[in-house]
């Protein structure tokens, strides 16, 4: 007896399961005129959210609405060409930034927020806020005490090491706008480094990504979020050495200590 040869599938289920571009047809030697028209559609989008305004003060009220105590900082980048052709200016501090953290007379603290432009503030205007609203009553029922929250301009991942250093944190989360692509302009990342110092490289963090409305709810990721921080700070950790195992139950420990 043979066995049943399995349903045949298009290209339009395919389509139907990702938002990548396949089986777009053709037009003579081109893409049909739709797929094209969409592609430079998707393009504009793109192009746009990079050069997007970073609505500082929108989020500094949002999240003081929460009853959190956001500051404003600003990198060395000075302006977004600066940005975009020095990497290196967003990963640190400008002077009055790095001022305003000396003079604070804070002590040291368990955890801290930073959300930055990075290369989609309209990633972070649109998504950063909703998810710290999500994540704040998940890190109070880890016993996570948020020691200080900053809004930075002209932000790399990297400058929030400078920034968790600077308040003595034991670990740093750097919400940040994802470089845009073709299908998500507005994805936002976060970004979690244990005993954040300069220097460090991408290898010390962990990151959820993918989050916005097509991709991780901010329910999931900010559950993703504190199961890494609360893991992180008891492992003492962060990076290669701890793995996302939030959805397997009782996780087994990892890697090493550092003090």
């Amino acid at each position: 007896m043979k066995t049943p040869a399995p349903p045949s599938r298009s290209l339009s289920d395919l389509r139907e399961l990702t938002p990548a571009r396949v089986g777009l047809g053709r037009a003579g030697a081109s893409m049909p005129t739709d797929a094209l028209l969409a592609f430079t559609l998707d393009h504009a989008r793109a192009r746009d959210a990079v050069h997007g305004v970073f609505d500082t003060s929108r989020l500094v009220e949002g999240l003081t609405g929460v009853g959190l105590k956001p500051i404003a900082l600003a990198s060395q980048a000075r302006n977004r060409r600066d940005y975009l052709r020095r990497p290196d200016l967003g990963r640190m501090l400008d002077p009055a930034s790095q001022r305003a953290l000396a003079d604070r007379g804070g002590s040291s603290c368990q955890f801290v927020i930073v959300i930055g432009d990075g290369l989609s503030p309209a990633a972070v205007n649109s998504h950063a806020l909703e998810l710290v609203r999500n994540l704040i009553p998940r890190l109070a029922e880890a016993g996570v005490q948020i020691g200080g929250t900053v809004v930075a301009s002209g932000a790399r991942v990297a400058l929030g090491d400078e920034i968790g250093a600077l308040f003595g944190a034991r670990m740093v989360v750097m919400l940040i706008g994802e470089r845009p692509g073709l299908s998500a302009p507005d994805s936002l990342g976060a970004y979690l480094t244990f005993a954040p110092r300069i220097g460090l490289t991408d290898a010390m963090r962990n990151c959820v990504s993918n989050i916005h409305g097509a991709g991780l709810s901010y329910d999931e990721a900010a559950f993703k979020i504190a199961w890494l921080v609360q893991e992180g700070l008891a492992r003492q950790i962060t990076g290669v050495a701890l793995k996302d195992e939030s959805g397997s139950g009782t996780p087994a420990r990892i890697g090493t200590s550092q003090s």
